[in-house]
């Protein structure tokens, strides 16, 4: 079934309609109002890689928390709530960790959640994350334990932050997956999409750059408490979710006010007036903490090895102008810094002051001549399909060229480049110098989430793959400091080496509120974008 769907718009906006519903044929869609038990979204991106642990990429985190399930989940006063576990023991020694998982938890193929499954895909995440390897570097072993519902992690030495690790929030998510699936080598793709969770996969509609699909999980038991952020019960109150793909900001604008669609993730802030002023949609800011937009650059390949080089990167960015062409609306972006966001407990501007203050384009000319820059173009990723992200390679781009840098800008889409970004290939072989990124503020609030100062090189580091010890000596004591004022000092200290190493910079903290139709109700607050609770 093949049905054109109509918008009551000028001629170019029924144009961009009749696109978009050429995009969707083959799938039943329905002209007029959307069917009442379907939910229809527009993400910030397409969905390409499905594996949420095998990359940091949103949309992979966004497909997880639809299918899988998690331990533990922070509430909205970021507090850890357990999701999974229905209790757990701390023995005497602070040494041994026993849960208990609750009634009623199976995965979509019908089997039930064992201890064994957990302990196989914390291992899992526990390679990929931050926050996971240095949880794993005071675990000693983990198993099921003497039952089929128990998962028991042995220490090597007390470690307090073992609950708020199993409940990280963003990505990575340490969601759990059938034991067959966690047992994939971490630098390689689950063959199957098989969770736990409330929503269940629809491989057979998936069509990557025009639309995935859910379909509600009818066995899922959920918990009892009120849904709050990703904790609490998660009641799907709808039979699908589909989330299709409109990469055209004006087409998803026109399809949200024609009820074509309910839900758009991050609608881009020009338009922002435009949905503000109609009484049958809803604009609000989900996310407390903010995003920050990040530059990247990779200390592998020359020259970007060079740590002036980056350091004359970072030099030659002021953060107004990034974020003037990135929101415009002040209102909706702050001049921030701090790596791990500001007006947070860990927030220090040290070692930003060029970013701040737009003043280090000398400093950058001076630093290239020093370190006998030849011209060698660099090599910035900019993907052209995602509003969020578009921008700032531009901005960056003509800043470092201002410096005297030259700059090959290769145009791409966003998910094409979370693919070539793991690379680790030299220039001549496709590899990459720097690209742009975003954070919610949960993934980069402090030293263990936060993955661009993640120390460890190539084996075990983020993109970019900065070898830095000292960075990680000092996160291992972030780990271990037992008070706040300690925390805050090591990671300022975190900070200072971050900016001299040159690891990666903060360009902007912004805010992107999310637009829906008045017709659904219960869409959540949340660092991430939850389709539970939500009814229509």
């Amino acid at each position: 079934m093949n049905d054109t769907i109509q918008f009551e718009r000028k001629p170019a906006g029924m144009l961009r309609a009749s696109l978009f519903s050429a995009a969707l044929a083959g799938f039943a869609v329905v002209a007029g109002a959307v069917d009442a038990q379907t939910l229809r979204a527009v993400k910030h991106s397409d969905l390409r890689v499905l594996d949420p642990i095998l990359t940091t990429a949103y949309m992979s985190r966004n497909h997880g928390y639809m299918i899988f399930d998690t331990l533990y989940a922070l509430d909205s006063d970021l507090v850890p709530q357990p999701q999974m576990v229905d209790s757990h023991t701390v023995s005497d020694d602070g040494l041994v960790y026993t849960f208990t998982l609750r009634d009623g938890l199976a995965f979509h193929d019908g089997a039930t959640v064992t201890g064994a499954d957990v302990a196989a895909s914390i291992a899992r995440w526990g390679e990929r994350d931050g926050m996971g390897q240095v949880l794993m570097s005071f675990v000693d072993s983990m198993s099921q334990g003497a039952s089929a519902n128990e998962f028991v992690i042995n220490l090597k030495e007390p470690y307090g932050l073992v609950i708020d690790s199993l409940a990280k929030p963003s990505s990575n998510v340490p969601f759990i997956m059938p034991q067959r699936l966690a047992e994939t080598p971490s630098t390689e793709p689950i063959p199957e999409q098989i969770g736990s969770g409330p929503f269940k996969w629809v491989a057979d509609e998936y069509q990557p750059g025009v639309i995935a699909v859910y379909e509600k999980n009818e066995d899922y038991v959920p918990r009892s408490e009120p849904a709050s952020w990703a904790a609490g019960g998660k009641v799907v109150n709808v039979d699908r979710v589909e989330w299709v793909v409109m990469p055209d900001d004006q087409t998803a604008l026109n399809a949200l006010q024609a009820g074509e669609i309910d839900y758009w993730e991050s609608p881009p802030s020009d338009l922002l007036p435009i949905l503000d002023a109609n009484p049958e949609v809803t604009v609000k800011n989900l996310n407390a903490l903010g995003m920050q937009t990040i530059m990247r650059p990779n200390t592998l390949n020359a020259p970007m090895d060079d740590v002036r080089i980056r350091q004359a990167a970072i030099a030659s960015v002021n953060q107004k102008d990034v974020l003037d062409a990135l929101v415009g609306n002040p209102e909706l972006y702050s001049l921030c810094g701090a790596m791990f966001v500001c007006n947070t407990p860990l927030a220090t501007d040290v070692g930003s002051e060029t970013l701040i203050k737009g003043n280090g384009m000398d400093k950058a000319k001076a630093l290239l001549e020093e370190a006998g820059y030849d011209g060698t173009p660099i090599v910035i990723m900019h993907p052209t399909d995602v509003g969020t992200l578009r921008t700032q390679p531009v901005v960056v781009a003509q800043a470092m060229r201002d410096a005297g840098f030259v700059v090959d800008l290769q145009a791409m889409d966003w998910q094409t480049l979370v693919g070539k970004r793991a690379s680790q290939a030299s220039i001549e072989d496709g590899g990459w110098h720097m690209f742009m990124t975003n954070w919610v503020g949960a993934d980069v609030f402090n030293p263990l989430v936060n993955n661009m100062v993640n120390g460890k090189g190539p084996d075990g580091g983020w993109f970019g793959w900065p070898d830095v010890p000292k960075l990680e000596e000092l996160r291992t004591s972030y780990a271990t400091a037992p008070t706040l004022e300690q925390q805050q000092e090591l990671a300022a200290e975190i900070q200072k080496i971050a900016f001299e190493e040159a690891v990666y910079a903060p360009i902007g903290q912004y805010f992107v509120p999310t637009a829906w139709s008045t017709s659904i109700e219960g869409v959540l607050d949340s660092p991430a974008p939850l389709f539970w609770n939500i009814s229509k």
